[in-house]
């Protein structure tokens, strides 16, 4: 029995083959005030309903999560959205006029996600876009001394356009949110292997979709396994973390089913991904990947530390190689000149 569960492959049946899609991270459209780090997931883990207000702050910057009475959107709700992006995207890069109303056949939608096709599905598919209109999000931008303060769900609404007599919809029309559609007309998404529909697990798709948006075309991309928990959106025990990751990295060194990136966790307790090369080169969306910047020293990062006291020095080197616009000479002091600058800034943390 034992033998059988290792035998079977991680991924899901791959249902209805199809082309790749687009995700947007819907905070990178938020101005660039001292919101750049807003990483901090949106879609619920758990298979259960989470009615629990998430709140992430930053500086005097902050952004709040709010579940309507049937819960947060969860992981695989974020499929919807993906599809109408990638709609969108599509229509874009054909020369059309886009809209934030997108209409589409349900059936289309659940093949191009790898749901089943039956009634299961298409209920599905009803309580997932009422979780996505229900979940609100809320923040401030402070800029020039004036605060301004924002609210705006993840779609602005749904609409089944028609039924059939036993109840299916046939068509549906989401009308996006100006927050959304606005990150998707600035190109602010990336391309997401097809394998991503076939993941099994929730925290597979959330890490893989981190995976992406950090590790892009680099070689390889190191995280904490604390700070991956924080951006995760994971609420187990540190413990049950860890086991949950550990179990990933062996599937994964068997199967090798994480898209894109092979991931590994070393004895410090850094997960790394490493790239499978599977990422095209014309992939031009990728704007954070762009710049080939090369992996740091080993001894760069003890210097970091000495840098900025107190704060995560990988935390560091992510929020650096975002914010840097082209290759620079020498990376190592580079890196250290911007903890310097951070740490003179901001001093320790908390």
């Amino acid at each position: 029995m034992n033998q059988i569960a290792a035998d079977r492959s991680p991924l899901l049946p791959d249902r209805h083959p199809t082309p790749d899609f687009f995700v947007c991270d819907v905070f990178d459209a938020v101005p660039k005030a001292d919101m750049a780090s807003m990483e901090h997931p949106i879609f619920a883990l758990s298979t259960k309903p989470d009615r629990h207000v998430r709140r992430y702050e930053h500086g005097d910057s902050y952004v709040e999560i709010k579940p309507s009475a049937d819960g947060l959107a969860t992981v695989h709700d974020r499929d919807i959205l993906i599809y109408c992006i990638s709609q969108v995207i599509a229509a874009m890069n054909a020369g059309e006029q886009v809209s934030q109303v997108i209409r589409f056949k349900a059936h289309d939608l659940l093949k191009a996600t790898n749901r089943m096709t039956n009634g299961r599905g298409y209920e599905g598919l009803k309580a997932a876009l009422e979780r996505l209109s229900g979940t609100r999000i809320s923040t401030n931008v402070i800029t020039g001394g004036e605060e301004t303060f924002e609210t705006f769900g993840l779609i602005e609404r749904a609409k089944v356009v028609r039924e059939t007599r036993d109840g299916r919809m046939q068509e549906v029309e989401v009308k996006l949110s100006d927050w959304v559609f606005n990150a998707v007309r600035q190109n602010e998404v990336l391309t997401l292997s097809r394998n991503y529909f076939r993941l099994r697990k929730p925290i597979e798709r959330r890490i893989y979709e981190l995976a992406r948006k950090h590790c892009g075309r680099q070689r390889e991309w190191k995280i904490s396994l604390e700070l991956l928990q924080k951006k995760s959106g994971a609420t187990s025990s540190a413990r049950e973390f860890r086991r949950l990751v550990s179990n990933i990295v062996k599937e994964d060194q068997l199967h090798h089913h994480m898209p894109d990136y092979a991931v590994t966790l070393d004895e410090e307790d850094m997960v790394v991904f490493i790239n499978r090369g599977t990422i095209g080169a014309s992939d031009s969306a990728d704007e954070e990947t762009d710049i080939d910047i090369p992996n740091l020293r080993p001894e760069t990062y003890e210097e970091a530390r000495l840098a900025a006291p107190g704060w995560d020095i990988y935390l560091l080197e992510q929020e650096w190689r975002g914010w840097i616009i082209e290759p620079p000479r020498h990376a190592d002091a580079a890196f250290l000149g911007f903890c310097r600058k951070w740490f003179e800034k901001r001093g320790r943390p908390g």
